[in-house]
């Protein structure tokens, strides 16, 4: 919430509206209302207009209105570094707020971003130290010299959900706008949050978590000293990830003799001589706008099941057979029609596959839980698999040289799901095809491929915060970097060398491949070359033809291609106009049986919760069929058939399932799930 200069309003947002009032309370007026959410409203330094958060348009941006709720404009439009908290520099004519940035985990972090009322792409004042450490809550001096704010500057660079808030998460920072200096100001047990400086500039209220509450603090500019306010604060959110601050927004009088603050439900005015506090009462009338959500029919059990995640396709040379990975096991299908097949008849699960040159064999990753993992083949028409790599191992991504007579291969760790055995003497190998012993070619780097005449290989790597696309000899010792990339998660050369594919934050680009001795930057945003984005809802497991005239992918059960013909207009052949991307694929149409039980059961002398209203039966029995409850009754009333299977559970209480909604479990290395 807000103070107008005047004193004399009241803004604040509830519930994604955006009201004001009179500061004496009172019945509330809405100024924002609608599907749209809409938050952290902020009068200019004027009283004439109001900066709040609004993702009208779609995603959080900045935006202002005039007091009244009039005139409404959108001064950012971001797309996909969102913003929000913003407050007005001291003459009113820019907007400072917080711009969120994401690497590798979804919440991510921020930085402190100024722009003109007018728009524009705006001016970067602070620099995130990495994409997990967050920042947030900015509040401008009334003389304009400072930007105070937030920021977590606990130890290390990964965010982590067990922080203990009574040492120190957060630190109230200075920004110092004439000489660009950055610097800590309060610190210290319970962290320091949400900064706001008096009117006068010389004072100002955070909060600071004291034990289990969180606590109003007042810090003397002039003098370092601090003291505790005001105590009855509702629960600020300092452990969480607070992309849009730790606690709401609060606001002084004009005259500094009190602080305006929303805690446990109500909007309180705290006197600052003496900590006392006052209710501002309020009403509101509030009409929530909503869309009917969508339902789909669930239904609990199948015996047949159409397989949705399709992994580490490859296309024959002629174009003709499909081999993917998909519930553990290899599979092939004629394409476009055919009916998915085994590739294999193994029990081993099946990471992997790629076609030899000369469409021959295929070559992949076998895993067993007991004997680990190793590079194995097989004829695409089927038969015995033969083994490659004679020690166990963590192994993945397999390649064939272009005469087939080699395979490079990643030796890579283990996950904590894997046994920790065999993980010596990581990196990239080469062995040859018929078995023998590995060569290693480089301690780093993944998903290695050779180059289109075998005397080199490409891996991927990193540099820095970048992916790196290198190449590099056949012994390791000659490395060249030719591509960097912020945002690339996967990055493929065609088989001639003439094109690179990459795919960005799920979306995939192909781009011409020149040959510069130097390392250039792939990105949606480079506009040095020309570029292509080949996909609508995104899609991933980039592979080309062996012609290299088509790029193809997967998104969940679909197949994908785009030809480089369709793609650019200077490529000979091309059309006259482009075509759309295609958004509809070919289904890869794996249907599996679904895992049943069989056999009949009882459970025996067990408390049961019916979830029948309140109704628990102190001695029951549950029978089950198959994979179905059958009944669930008084263990007196129920006559059993001889045949069942009964299982005491005397002292036990049985409940309905829990199910897990949300968890963070570990995967296997390099994607391989044990």
């Amino acid at each position: 919430l807000d103070v107008s200069p005047d004193g004399k309003e009241i803004v604040f947002d509830l519930l994604g509206d955006i009201y004001s009032m009179p500061i004496s309370g009172g019945k509330a007026k809405v100024l924002k209302s609608g599907l749209p959410y809409e938050m952290q409203a902020r009068f200019s330094p004027d009283g004439n207009w109001i900066s709040y958060t609004s993702d009208r348009e779609g995603g959080d941006n900045l935006w202002i209105m005039k007091k009244d709720g009039s005139e409404a404009k959108a001064i950012t439009k971001e797309d996909f570094r969102l913003l929000n908290n913003a407050v007005w520099s001291a003459d009113g004519n820019y907007l400072i707020g917080r711009k969120h940035f994401t690497g590798t985990r979804s919440a991510g972090a921020g930085e402190m971003w100024m722009y003109h009322k007018s728009g524009g792409q705006g001016i970067q004042l602070t620099k995130r130290k990495n994409d997990q450490m967050d920042v947030n809550e900015p509040c401008v001096s009334p003389d304009g010299k400072f930007l105070y704010f937030s920021e977590d500057m606990s130890p290390g660079q990964y965010f982590e959900y067990n922080k203990d808030p009574n040492d120190q998460i957060y630190v109230i920072r200075r920004y110092d706008f004439e000489k660009g200096k950055l610097e800590n100001l309060i610190s210290g047990a319970g962290s320091a949050l949400r900064p706001q400086v008096s009117k006068k500039g010389d004072k100002i209220a955070y909060i600071r978590r004291v034990r289990n509450q969180s606590v109003l603090f007042l810090f003397d500019v002039k003098t370092g000293e601090e003291w505790p306010l005001y105590a009855e604060l509702s629960k600020d959110q300092q452990e969480t990830w607070a992309i849009y601050g730790t606690y709401p927004g609060f606001a002084w009088t004009p005259d500094d003799k009190h602080i305006v603050i929303w805690a446990l439900g109500k909007i309180r005015k705290i006197e600052v001589s003496s900590g006392k506090s006052e209710i501002i009462p309020f009403q509101c009338e509030v009409t929530q706008e909503y869309t009917e959500p969508l339902h789909a029919a669930q239904t609990a059990f199948e015996d047949e099941f159409t397989v949705k995640m399709i992994r580490h396709p490859k296309l024959s040379n002629d174009q003709k057979t499909l081999v993917f990975c998909a519930s553990g096991y290899l599979w092939k299908k004629s394409m476009p029609d055919g009916k998915p097949s085994r590739l294999t008849n193994g029990t081993d699960f099946e990471y992997f596959p790629k076609l030899s040159p000369d469409g021959q064999q295929v070559v992949f990753v076998s895993w067993n839980d007991s004997t680990l993992g190793s590079i194995c083949k097989v004829n695409l028409a089927g038969g015995a698999i033969t083994k490659i790599t004679k020690d166990p191992g963590h192994y993945a991504d397999p390649a064939w040289s272009p005469d087939s007579k080699e395979i490079v291969y990643l030796k890579g760790g283990a996950s904590i799901l894997t046994a920790p055995t065999h993980m010596q003497e990581t990196g990239i190998y080469r062995i040859s095809a018929q078995g023998g012993e590995p060569i290693l070619v480089s301690k780093e780097g993944s998903k290695p491929l050779y180059s289109k005449d075998g005397k080199r290989i490409y891996i991927s790597s990193r540099e820095g915060e970048n992916k790196a696309f290198k190449s590099i000899s056949l012994d390791g010792h000659d490395s060249r970097t030719l591509f960097t990339s912020k945002y690339a998660t996967d990055i493929v050369t065609s088989p001639d060398e003439n094109w690179v594919a990459w795919n960005e934050l799920f979306q995939i680009y192909i781009t011409p491949f020149p040959k510069t001795g130097q390392a250039l930057d792939l990105s949606s945003g480079n506009k040095s070359l020309p570029s292509f984005k080949v996909t609508k809802h995104g899609g991933n497991y980039i592979h080309w033809t062996a012609d290299s005239k088509k790029l193809n992918w997967i998104i969940g059960p679909e197949y994908f291609s785009r030809e480089i013909q369709n793609t650019f207009r200077f490529v000979e052949g091309a059309p006259d106009s482009i075509p759309p991307v295609d958004t509809v694929g070919i289904q890869i149409g794996l249907k599996l049986k679904s895992d049943k039980p069989t056999g009949q059961y009882a459970l025996m002398n067990a408390r049961i919760i019916s979830m029948k209203g309140d109704e628990v039966i102190e001695n029951g029995v549950v029978i089950i069929e198959d994979n179905r409850i059958v009944s669930i009754g008084d263990a007196r009333l129920v006559r059993l058939d001889a045949n069942l299977k009964k299982i005491d559970l005397q002292g036990k209480t049985i409940m309905p399932g829990l199910v897990d909604v949300h968890a963070h479990i570990p995967v296997g290395y390099n994607g391989i799930a044990p």
